[in-house]
């Protein structure tokens, strides 16, 4: 996302000209608001009129309700870029953001509208924002990025999969791993695009010396790798072998990190945090694949790519995003530095109460206190960047 295209006249609110607006912003507030109701939730202090059990529904929420809002606005403000075709806003948006929010009022209710109905308006919104991503990329002949499309796709699947699991079999085991495999797959391609691009011309610009390295037939196979590795663990097929090919696809993942200079950006937070999040990924294949072998719990992998990676690297695209797509400069206040803190330090004691069981109620309650900051914080200190006008200078976003 390194320049803001030409929009179209826009008259209306300002929070639906441009798709990374009402996304990230309500995107942020809803897992706030979700994780701090987790806990009550189960310990059975609060009851909610949902068909999914009280697990189910905060994964679900979390894999298929908070990280699309996010997906969904950085597919919108990137294709553009992509593309060169103006982007989505105004009532198109509007709709999009109508079903979003749609979806996440009737899973929770879907105990009182029935199963069905609220796995048709929740998928609804996937199947509709692939529509209109397929369409744009079409249009714009930007045919190397329909690989975006198969992965919002497969987010698509797991999520159709989860409401299917979920009301024949009582729990949403497949669901669950096809929507986390989709999400780290996301992460792996965008974020190989993103993360050296950035600290490239960070560096170029302000610490001259070796660069990241260009994504090239390594990368290519780090992420064929990584996708068999994933496969295997979404089948659960014999142990061994998943979680060999787990561990040589976090092997892979750890030099490619290593690749992207990563080391050199301290400096620039907004450059750093980038890095800090895709370690998580490699640190998810690597616990995933312990796990499967019984060394260590099975969440404590999940843990590192759902909190840890998706959690951190989202913060991170929205916060970078925010900044250079309202005109404001590419630089990491003392609050974004809290921000990002407490997103880290709720990965860690997430992946801390998986490992250590003596200690999880009290690393559980800091993970969701630490969530809350980061999440909250954001929507208090970015929603009124992203509420207001564009300013008139245009800020570096890269």
């Amino acid at each position: 996302m390194n320049a803001v295209p030409r929009l179209k006249p826009h008259a209306g609110p300002v929070l639906l000209s441009y798709g990374f607006r009402p996304f990230f912003l309500l995107g942020a507030i809803y897992t706030g608001l979700a994780v701090l109701a987790w806990l009550p939730i189960f310990h059975g202090e609060l009851q909610l009129r949902t068909a999914f059990g009280a697990i189910d529904w905060h994964v679900h929420e979390m894999l298929y309700g908070y990280l699309p809002a996010v997906v969904t606005g950085f597919l919108l403000t990137a294709i553009p870029n992509w593309t060169g075709r103006l982007p989505i806003q105004g009532n198109p948006l509007l709709v999009l953001v109508v079903l979003w929010l749609a979806g996440r009022v009737a899973v929770t209710l879907s105990a009182e509208i029935g199963w069905l109905a609220a796995a048709l308006i929740d998928t609804g919104f996937l199947a509709l924002l692939i529509a209109a991503v397929t369409r744009e990329i079409l249009a714009g002949k930007n045919w190397g990025n329909l690989k975006v499309v198969g992965m919002v796709s497969l987010l698509l699947i797991g999520n159709i999969a989860f409401h299917l699991e979920s009301h024949f079999n009582g729990s949403a085991e497949y669901g669950i791993r096809i929507g986390i495999a989709a999400i780290v797959l996301l992460i792996s391609v965008i974020g190989g695009r993103i993360v050296p691009s950035f600290t490239r011309n960070w560096l170029a610009r302000e610490n001259p010396g070796r660069l990241p390295a260009p994504m090239g037939r390594f990368d290519i196979v780090v992420i064929a790798v990584s996708a068999i590795a994933l496969a295997l663990w979404v089948a659960q097929l014999e142990a061994r072998v998943s979680a060999a090919a787990l561990a040589i696809a976090g092997l892979l993942q750890v030099v490619r990190l290593a690749r992207w200079a990563g080391d050199r950006t301290v400096r620039d937070r907004l450059v750093l945090i980038l890095h800090i999040g895709y370690a998580f990924v490699p640190i998810g294949f690597l616990l995933a694949s312990a796990g499967a072998l019984g060394f260590v719990a099975v969440s404590a992998g999940i843990h590192a790519w759902t909190v840890g990676a998706a959690g951190t690297m989202t913060l991170a695209v929205m916060t970078r995003a925010s900044l250079g797509h309202t005109g404001n400069a590419l630089v990491a206040s003392a609050m974004t530095q809290i921000i990002y803190a407490a997103v880290v330090v709720a990965a860690l004691a997430r992946i801390g109460a998986s490992l250590f069981p003596v200690w999880s109620e009290p690393l559980l309650e800091l993970t969701v206190l630490a969530w809350c900051l980061a999440f909250f914080g954001f929507a208090l200190s970015f929603g009124p960047l992203l509420l207001g006008k564009r300013r008139a200078g245009m800020a570096h976003s890269s």
